[in-house]
């Protein structure tokens, strides 16, 4: 019995420092996987800025803007797979044509914000993941894994009214 209240003393004691949320890594280096290409890509002067709901050819390798709104007034194609921790997030879409071959896409994005990609009328669970603050112009990258098929990138909770987005191919 003594044993058993020590061990739920002790337990307990510890449970403080698992409950806190992990800290991200800070810092261009701290990036799972090199981004150097994106983050170029995204501080490019002249990137096309959208609208939200535009359709748009595969940017395989070219950075857009894209302007976002309220949550409320987005008209998200589906409600995000994970509620907005932002009281104030921005929301926003873009339509995109099929990619030329499957396989893995990265997209990569300048500001924190939660991507969900819709293809054939449902969620594409994401692969890798990297995020990290403190890197000017890049905040985080995933990967998911295309068909040859039309897809929508989705963005909520975004802390800005536009959000720089980048997507490339392959694997990290």
């Amino acid at each position: 019995m003594i044993r058993l209240v020590v061990a739920l003393t002790f337990g307990l004691a510890l449970t403080p420092a698992f409950a806190q949320p992990r800290e991200e890594p800070v810092g261009c280096e701290s990036f799972k996987w090199p981004l150097d290409r994106e983050r170029a890509l995204l501080a490019q002067p002249g990137i096309a800025e959208i609208d939200s709901g535009a359709e748009i050819p595969l940017p395989v390798g070219k950075a857009v803007s894209v302007r976002l709104l309220p949550i409320a007034k987005a008209r998200l194609p589906m409600a995000p797979e994970r509620p907005s921790r932002a009281q104030d997030g921005k929301a926003g879409f873009v339509r995109i044509a099929a990619p030329a071959q499957p396989g893995p896409y990265r997209i990569t994005l300048a500001e924190a914000g939660w991507i969900d990609v819709i293809q054939d009328g449902r969620f594409l669970r994401s692969g890798a993941f990297s995020g990290a603050t403190g890197c000017k112009g890049v905040r985080k990258s995933v990967t998911f894994e295309l068909a040859t098929a039309p897809f929508i990138v989705q963005f909520s909770g975004v802390p800005a009214d536009s959000i720089g987005m980048v997507m490339t191919q392959g694997a990290p």
